[in-house]
């Protein structure tokens, strides 16, 4: 065959290769959670690689123009560097995901996320708004010894704000439970066609709402905003993101499109997954706080909201600028 002919035959799929490798070889697990690219197929590349070398051999099997073969032995290097690179350690690989990966989950489901949060907080400001006008309402969501332990926890008189005796080492146990029992709730819901996500945001947003609305009223809200303030940055936005996660797995089962529904349910299982693993970080980041932070009633009411706002600042920032770079969306 005329080198001119090979060339006309292949130039497509080299083209192809070559902005493959321009666009995400580089960042390989952000590429992976872009779905605007419309080029090749990251699961054809290695057959696109094997092709290549395949070329490069008749290339110089057939006495082709040296440019020729240095484009196509250029092409062959830089897939072999990305077919072939070391993998990351183990450490490196959960910092990166952590950091990087899982802002951009959230951000590519933002639409299941703003619903969420919808979800969440309309409940709960409402739920507020509604104990502090009518007072009685907070009996329809607590008993009356709930009620009245919730009050001792947040006696502007206590040493200790939120708990009873009970060692940090101890609470930060029953935080670690509690918090991650209610993210896999949220998630797992989502297997209910759509109504468990809601449920269940609405509920722990009517919870929290009506809490904090009868405590206010009672004279107990500075000492309970003091306690929330700390940990309420990683714990609420977590909920708010096992909540989105949750979503979208009903959206798969409800809607799957061209796929599957079976299809559809795995994939979504997984990217599930990998947002509650994130969920799982930031739920015990909020437990630790909450243990050994939150619960310390000597630290004036500006230290708490100060470091309750700079926790809120540092959350919002790496959900909105993690994983990003000047060529990410």
């Amino acid at each position: 065959m005329r080198q001119e002919h090979f060339i006309v035959r292949h130039e497509a799929e080299w083209l192809a290769f070559e902005q493959w490798l321009d666009a995400r070889a580089a960042r390989p697990r952000r590429a992976r959670a872009d779905r605007s690219w419309r080029g090749l197929a990251d699961e054809d590349v290695p057959a696109a690689y094997r092709r290549v070398c395949q070329q490069l051999g008749l290339a110089r099997r057939r006495g082709y123009s040296p440019q020729l073969v240095a484009r196509l032995q250029e092409l062959m290097q830089r897939g072999h560097a990305v077919m072939y690179r070391p993998p990351l350690p183990r450490w490196q690989r959960m910092f990166e995901f952590f950091l990087a990966d899982m802002p951009r989950l959230v951000r590519a489901e933002a639409g299941v996320m703003w619903a969420s949060l919808a979800l969440f907080a309309i409940p709960l400001v409402v739920a507020f708004v509604g104990v502090q006008v009518k007072p009685e309402l907070i009996h329809t969501v607590m008993g009356a010894q709930q009620v009245a332990e919730m009050e001792a926890m947040y006696d502007p008189e206590a040493a200790r704000l939120g708990r009873a005796a009970e060692s940090d080492l101890m609470m930060f146990g029953h935080y670690i439970f509690n918090n991650i029992s209610i993210g896999l709730r949220t998630f797992a819901s989502g297997l209910l066609a759509g109504v468990g996500p809601v449920l269940t945001l609405a509920f722990n947003g009517v919870i929290i709402g009506g809490v904090a609305g009868h405590l206010q009223a009672a004279g107990h809200g500075e000492p309970f905003w003091r306690f929330v303030a700390g940990h309420a940055a990683f714990e609420l936005s977590a909920i708010v993101i096992a909540g989105g996660a949750g979503l979208r797995l009903s959206l798969d089962l409800i809607a799957p499109g061209r796929r599957r529904r079976v299809d559809a349910l795995v994939e979504g299982g997984r990217r599930g997954a990998r947002l509650c693993l994130g969920v799982f970080v930031m739920l015990v980041a909020a437990a630790f706080i909450e243990a050994f932070w939150s619960s310390i009633g000597w630290i004036p009411a500006w230290g708490k909201y100060s470091v309750g706002g700079a926790l809120w600042v540092l959350v919002i920032a790496w959900l909105w600028f993690g994983g990003r770079d000047r060529h990410a969306p």
